[in-house]
């Protein structure tokens, strides 16, 4: 997994110049990916009353709140 996610983290940088930048300048860490169980993230938008194809999570944040409610779901 640990190979997957670095793969993945350098796509991105590549894709993305402002994400790049902010990784090299440690604001933001290096991609950290986690295994889940099977229809979690279905489940997730399920418990936020947004099961549908029209619904998806924000690309980007200014806060962490949906990073730790995500954070809650991996650890069950």
């Amino acid at each position: 997994m640990e190979s997957f996610s670095l793969k993945v983290d350098l796509a991105l940088q590549k894709k993305n110049t402002y994400y790049f930048d902010l990784v090299e300048g440690n604001v933001l860490r290096p991609l950290l990916m986690h295994k889940l169980e099977k229809d979690a993230f279905r489940n997730y938008m399920k418990s936020k009353g947004k099961l549908g194809g029209q619904n998806k999570v924000p690309r980007l944040s200014n806060d962490r709140h949906i990073a730790e409610e995500l954070n809650e779901w991996i650890s069950r």
